[in-house]
């Protein structure tokens, strides 16, 4: 009887061992590779809760975003020595999760991912000079390093979602002649500004003038001494007019002109020509 209960417990404990061996968890973003004895199954596990045979492995691979950073020294197309900082943002394709284990296993990132980002960081900046990196052709040049990674990864099931060059130190002495010639492309082009400003200026100054001879010219053409003879006319009629004006003589000034008498005064107009 004793044996009995000591069976029963025991096949027991065997079934409670071999449910739980059974029951597989997957954590969320991740997939499950099912492994019997080296023969991997094609199906993937989701996430979630999983009963398998207990003699199954269940190997849990990541396919969220991950961070591959490489901090190196690589030469530039003129031979100088550049360092670098670059983080590359990828994640496994669950579609292709079975194949990266068959042909390179779970630690993926050491074996194919930094490799080949340190092998596409010097092919792409061996092909420019190092002061590409303080210019535009920065962004270039990281669109060329993401191209060749991607390249490199996506048929081997990795996908890469950016490239990122994150620091960049070129040597002391290159660094501060670029310095001193953006510098001096800066002043060169306040100095142009400059110029075309006072350039403009004397332009306006120049149109000004002319406006005031055009102007006097259309004045000084258009007076004649018959339209002066005729205005000093008008002029000695209204002083003719005037209360404090006595005798008008006509034709006795200069020029033909009336001489106004008033008083003990005697007043000849002057010639408008004269004025």
């Amino acid at each position: 009887m004793i044996n009995r209960a000591i069976a029963t417990v025991v096949i027991l404990i065997v079934l409670a061992v071999g449910m739980m061996a059974a029951v597989k968890t997957v954590p969320a973003g991740h997939v499950g590779i099912m492994d019997l004895f080296g023969k991997v199954r094609d199906e993937t596990l989701p996430p979630g809760l999983h009963l398998v045979n207990p003699l199954i492995k269940v190997h849990r691979m990541s396919v969220q975003t991950r961070e591959s950073k490489e901090v190196m020294d690589t030469p530039s197309s003129e031979g100088l020595i550049v360092h670098l900082e670059v983080s590359v943002l990828f994640h496994l394709d669950p579609a292709k999760a079975v194949e990266v284990y068959k042909t390179i296993g779970t630690g993926y990132d050491e074996v194919l991912v930094e490799p080949n980002i340190r092998s596409a960081v010097r092919e792409v900046t061996s092909a420019y000079q190092a002061k590409a990196l303080y210019s535009a052709e920065r962004d270039k040049m990281g669109a060329e390093i993401n191209r060749y990674i991607v390249k490199a990864l996506e048929p081997r099931g990795i996908q890469v979602e950016t490239v990122l060059l994150r620091a960049v130190q070129l040597p002391p002495k290159l660094q501060a002649a670029i310095q001193e010639k953006l510098s001096a492309e800066q002043e060169a082009a306040r100095m142009e500004f400059m110029i075309a400003r006072e350039r403009q200026e004397a332009e306006r100054k120049k149109i000004e003038a002319e406006g005031i001879a055009a102007f006097q010219r259309i004045v000084s053409e258009g007076i004649s001494e018959p339209l002066l003879r005729w205005k000093g006319i008008e002029a000695t009629l209204k002083l003719a007019e005037s209360p404090n004006s006595k005798v008008v003589i006509i034709g006795a000034g200069k020029e033909g002109l009336p001489v106004i008498l008033g008083g003990d005064t005697m007043t000849a107009p002057a010639s408008p020509a004269r004025r």
